[in-house]
């Protein structure tokens, strides 16, 4: 049985009103014609308005980056779902994963025991969710690292955040507005200025 006929809708309809309960995560891989890079968040689906030029090239720099500077146990992923448990299944824009993560072609998702970093590019109408929502589910799962990243002036900023273990909270560990140089999760060296430059 079809999830649109099991949900009593129409092929092109059914994920219109949600089932009772919500959404889960797992209804993502089910449901037709849902738009491109669908969230899941609390059982409800979110869904991504058209993204900004600096949006874009922000996410291709840093997916560059850290893929060029990552170490052979590490890849990198843009834009793919992290089921978080049955009624979160965010998108983080860049993820860094294990490289034993990838189960092959037909893979929709990730666990988050395989993500080492997520990073989340803020938009106008993601704010309170990159900011507030999606951070807190990320470290309460247990990813080890989170990079929020705004726009200022063009430029991106990138706010850097560790798990805190014993609280399940992220703590921040530092704000960089022309180059981001770390050496955990491993050594990182980005220089932000590079995002409005073709690559």
């Amino acid at each position: 049985m079809s999830a649109a006929r099991e949900y009593g809708l129409d092929e092109d309809q059914e994920w219109v009103r949600p089932p009772e309960g919500g959404w889960t995560a797992d209804d993502l891989d089910r449901l037709p014609n849902l738009p491109p890079h669908t969230e899941l968040i609390d059982g409800s689906l979110v869904f991504v308005s058209p993204q900004t030029r600096f949006h874009m090239r922000t996410i291709r720099l840093l997916e560059a980056s850290l893929l060029a500077q990552a170490p052979d146990a590490y890849d990198v992923d843009r834009e793919f779902s992290v089921k978080l448990n049955n009624r979160n299944r965010p998108e983080p824009d860049v993820s860094v994963i294990h490289a034993e993560a990838d189960t092959g072609p037909e893979q929709t998702w990730l666990r988050p025991e395989d993500v080492l970093l997520a990073v989340e590019v803020v938009s106008k109408d993601s704010e309170d969710r990159d900011r507030e929502v999606k951070p807190r589910k990320y470290a309460e799962s247990g990813i080890p690292h989170y990079w929020r990243v705004e726009e200022n002036g063009g430029q991106p900023v990138v706010y850097v955040y560790e798990l805190d273990p014993a609280t399940r909270s992220y703590a921040p560990t530092g704000i960089f507005k022309d180059r981001v140089v770390l050496t955990v999760p491993f050594d990182i060296d980005i220089d932000l200025t590079a995002v409005g430059r073709r690559r």
